[in-house]
């Protein structure tokens, strides 16, 4: 038995999978306030999740951040009770066998890689476009991370290819000015329509089927943005397929724009690289979780 744990800033989910990848359990808890409860919490749904199937296993968990190579502690999270925590070890303690911890948009790569999108294909670039921007890579079905524990992390990187008008981008929270994120994450997508205190993009999609024009402006400039990143991204490791997932990766008109506008940036006489939405949605990152001990 293999189990997954997508913890994020408002539930903690868990899934259990047999060998064959059949879902046996999953269940759902909020997510609670304070590092010592999310442990806890974390420990006991994975004891109820092996009491109801009647198996102990192994134990995967997604996070919005990652663990430090240097310090085993837990970085650049969302959920800012998770920074500067050894989680992976507090967990282990709390539940009695070793487990592993990795960036929930690896966790996406590797589900969409495994019986996803991203299935038959040896490269896959993952991304999460939603109230984040993150990303990561599965090649011949392994995680790659690197040594600093950042490959993928194309989120807080420059917009490439600015224009005079977008230099030098929105502040970002790393600190720095122009990152993705900032471009094309949600409150992104939603501080270009409608100004900077706008947060929510989730109308924007109807408002511009609808005739609206800021909101038709604003699309077209964040598909070609998105264009643009993922055509630096195919210079610098040319994935076998692109597949996004996030609530930005429900808007159709990504999979028809795109691809054209990344042509331009890409070097070389061909361009086809695929653009695809995650199988998975939602549950792409707690079964990217469960399978993080795949060939253990």
């Amino acid at each position: 038995m293999r189990f997954g744990i997508d913890l994020g800033g408002t539930k903690i989910e868990i899934v259990a999978l047999d060998r064959d990848g059949v879902v046996r359990l999953r269940h759902r808890r909020p997510t609670p306030q304070g590092y010592d409860s999310i442990v806890e919490t974390i420990a006991a749904v994975v004891a109820q999740a092996e009491r109801e199937t009647g198996m102990r296993g192994s134990v995967g968990i997604g996070i919005p951040g990652s663990l430090s190579p240097a310090t085993g502690l837990v970085r650049n999270a969302n959920s800012q009770a998770l920074n500067g925590r050894p989680l992976d070890r507090d967990v282990a303690a709390a539940i009695g066998r070793e487990v592993r911890v990795t960036n929930d948009a690896n966790c996406l790569a590797m589900s969409e890689a495994a019986d996803g999108a991203g299935a038959g294909y040896r490269t896959v670039f993952a991304v999460i476009i939603g109230t984040g921007c993150g990303g990561g890579i599965v090649s011949s079905a392994r995680i790659l991370d690197g040594p600093n524990g950042t490959a993928g992390e194309w989120g807080h990187t420059p917009l490439p290819w600015m224009t005079h008008d977008e230099f030098p981008g929105p502040r970002c929270w790393c600190g720095r000015h122009g990152c993705l994120e900032t471009f094309l994450s949600g409150p992104g997508l939603a501080a270009d329509c409608d100004g900077p205190g706008a947060r929510d993009a989730g109308s924007i999609p109807a408002r511009a089927a609808a005739g609206e024009a800021q909101a038709q402006a604003a699309l077209a400039r964040h598909t070609d943005r998105l264009a643009r990143a993922l055509g630096l991204i195919a210079n610098i490791i040319d994935p076998d397929v692109v597949v996004l997932g996030g609530g930005l990766s429900n808007m159709a008109h990504l999979y028809r724009d795109v691809p054209p506008l990344m042509a331009r940036h890409v070097l070389g006489d061909v361009a086809r690289t695929p653009v695809v939405q995650a199988r998975h949605g939602d549950s792409s990152g707690v079964f990217g979780a469960a399978r993080l001990w795949d060939g253990a």
